[in-house]
């Protein structure tokens, strides 16, 4: 059993109780997910099955679309509603100007600093067991880049946002970082990711419907390789292009059709409609002569 299922994630389960529920309902251990979700989080959570775990590392990749809320006037040690409150303070003087001009700051390539609150580690232990014994320890700021940050609604001390970004971002710290420019402070209240790696909560399935399909021994909800790798250029290998596959030789420009992506870009090679292939495609290789991409991951017909 093969492929990738997309779960709109309940509130009140982490990631890893829904891969164990996954793991239960196909019947199979070999069960991943791509992109953790808090446990107040609901949502696009991608779970991989069988050799689809192998594309987990790629799906991080992709871009990932949220709606948060957060409330002004209030932070709290993890930066949402399941904290302890800090500090209090009046947001009364904040407009929706203000609010704007914050989530501008927020916007492009910056530096954000990961939460003690966090699944990180240090020396093997993760960062919210040291936060939760009162210790907090140096964290390295990480580049992040959040391609837009929207304010859909301001209902004092309620704002709602829309966030898209790159793998890494923590949208409970973006809330926060938008009450310390405000100068009110801020936690994040509700989380929804709303799209992960092309997949939308329009694709989701909920854990329920998961269970009633895999009870009628035929999931239709369980997508092809090919299909869980959408959100990337795809090239189609002639016979030749197949052939070098085989023998684990990467191929030629020549052995490819499709639009051609930037040097460097991470493309999915197929034939016939299936995935043979996760590659990177550099055409100007120095340390390897024989074709025209670095292979990641190859994939053979069963």
């Amino acid at each position: 059993m093969t492929g990738l299922l997309v779960i709109d994630k309940p509130s009140g389960l982490s990631s890893h109780d829904v891969v164990q529920r996954v793991r239960r309902i196909m019947r199979t251990r070999r069960v991943g997910h791509a992109g953790t979700l808090d446990p107040m989080a609901t949502g696009v959570l991608l779970v991989a099955i069988g050799d689809g775990t192998r594309l987990v590392e790629f799906l991080m990749e992709g871009r990932k679309s949220y709606r948060a809320v957060l409330k002004l006037g209030e932070s709290t040690d993890t930066q949402d509603s399941e904290g302890e409150v800090l500090v209090r303070k009046d947001p009364g003087g904040v407009s929706q100007e203000a609010l704007c001009a914050a989530a501008e700051q927020l916007a492009g390539e910056i530096l954000q600093l990961p939460p003690m609150y966090s699944a990180l580690k240090r020396d093997g232990i993760p960062l919210y067991r040291l936060a939760r014994q009162g210790v907090e320890v140096e964290r390295e700021a990480r580049r992040i880049i959040v391609h837009r940050l929207d304010i859909l609604e301001f209902r004092p001390p309620f704002v709602t946002i829309d966030v898209v970004c790159s793998k890494g971002t923590y949208i409970r710290t973006l809330c926060h970082d938008l009450g310390e420019i405000l100068g009110t402070g801020a936690h994040m209240t509700a989380l929804r990711r709303t799209a992960c790696s092309g997949f939308t909560v329009e694709d989701a399935h909920s854990l329920d419907q998961l269970a009633s399909d895999a009870q009628q021994e035929c999931c239709r909800l369980l997508l092809p390789l090919r299909e869980a790798m959408r959100a990337f250029p795809a090239l189609a290998l002639d016979e030749i292009g197949v052939g070098r596959l085989r023998n684990g030789v990467p191929p030629e420009i020549s052995s490819v059709s499709g639009p051609l992506p930037a040097d460097g870009s991470l493309v999915v090679l197929t034939c016939e409609e299936e995935l043979r292939a996760v590659a990177r495609f550099e055409p100007q290789r120095s340390h390897e002569k024989r074709g025209d991409f670095r292979l990641l991951r190859v994939f053979h017909p069963r």
